[in-house]
């Protein structure tokens, strides 16, 4: 009996190609720009001083630039780098440069468990900042009150066993009332052994009924029991 939904976004409910093809090179593309005009602000200020943190030198302000975009063509999940990040895509969603893309299987089914009293969850890489904005700026509207709260990897590791237990205590719910959604194997394996009901969407291809995880390409193809 599910009480509750625990999803991932990219491959999930959104594009894999809207974070490769859209964000980050709008986060490459205005990074420079961005911190040269906003390096005073007290949201950024913090950051660059961290950056200098974390390479144990004084940067400029150039070399801050450099190093950031280093971090970001190398794909580090560096704190500092991740809230810049967060920062310059709320600028190109509130400037209408780009909408969050969310599958309309995906957009409709969420819509659909909320109103048969389902709590929803997020649990991504992507920090919960960067989530909520993705998800506020949809071609569907603003879908953040759709969800009952957000998850980013300072609860753990995605491919961790611990951090799913982690969400489960957080939430206050028995594992085995929470289905975790997902389109990474070693994903649904971590979460399937802190017991967590899973599966696995595999939107590109074929589900295949021999998987360690049962198998839908869309959300319209997923079923489960809530009494």
């Amino acid at each position: 009996m599910i009480k509750a939904i625990v999803t991932d976004i990219e491959g999930t409910t959104s594009s894999i190609l809207f974070v490769k093809e859209v964000l980050f090179p709008y986060a490459r593309a205005n990074l420079a720009d961005y911190v040269r005009s906003h390096a005073a602000d007290p949201q950024v200020k913090p950051l660059l001083e961290d950056v200098c943190k974390e390479v144990g030198e004084q940067l400029s302000t150039g070399q801050i630039i450099t190093q950031l975009i280093q971090w970001l063509d190398e794909d580090k999940k560096v704190t500092p780098l991740k809230s810049l990040q967060g920062l310059i895509w709320e600028a190109g969603y509130r400037q209408g440069d780009f909408k969050g893309h969310l599958y309309p299987d995906a957009a409709a089914h969420l819509k659909e468990w909320k109103a048969r009293g389902l709590d929803l969850y997020i649990y991504s890489s992507g920090s919960v900042y960067a989530q909520k904005l993705l998800f506020a700026h949809t071609e569907y509207g603003d879908l953040t009150p759709l969800f009952s709260g957000y998850f980013d990897t300072r609860i753990g590791g995605k491919k961790e066993q611990s951090s799913y237990e982690n969400i489960a205590g957080q939430l206050e719910t028995p594992a085995s009332q929470l289905l975790f959604l997902s389109d990474i194997k070693e994903e649904l394996d971590a979460a399937k052994a802190a017991g967590f009901e899973t599966i696995w969407l595999t939107r590109d291809s074929m589900p295949d009924p021999q998987a360690e995880h049962r198998q839908v390409n869309s959300f319209d193809q997923i079923s489960f029991a809530t009494s």
